[in-house]
């Protein structure tokens, strides 16, 4: 069995980095560290199949979420704005003279 160190010279594997000793571990991009991580079994990738799934499905929640309040500001905004408009632009009492006007 060949540890991560060991794999990376013996194919020269680009873009996976593994460090010993203080500060330690293995580095990769996202992408390549969630396939080398579901080669190590088919449970851990299962695993990581179904916990990206959840993320997606709550950051889609938060989303609509975000979407609902922006409608339900913009429809507050709008009715604080024409009825301030029909209080200081429309008066009250129209004259004939007013109403004569063309």
């Amino acid at each position: 069995m060949l540890i991560v160190k060991q794999w990376i010279e013996e194919t020269g594997a680009i873009g996976i980095i593994s460090k010993p000793g203080r500060y330690s571990g293995t580095f990769a991009p996202r992408g390549i560290a969630f396939e080398f991580a579901s080669w190590i079994t088919i449970e851990f990738k299962l695993y990581l199949i179904k916990e990206f799934q959840r993320l997606k499905e709550d950051e889609n929640n938060r989303l609509k979420l975000e979407w609902i309040l922006q409608h339900t500001l913009a429809k507050v905004n709008y009715y604080i704005h024409t009825d301030a408009k029909k209080e200081k632009l429309i008066p009250q009492i129209i004259s004939y003279k007013q109403a004569n006007v063309t």
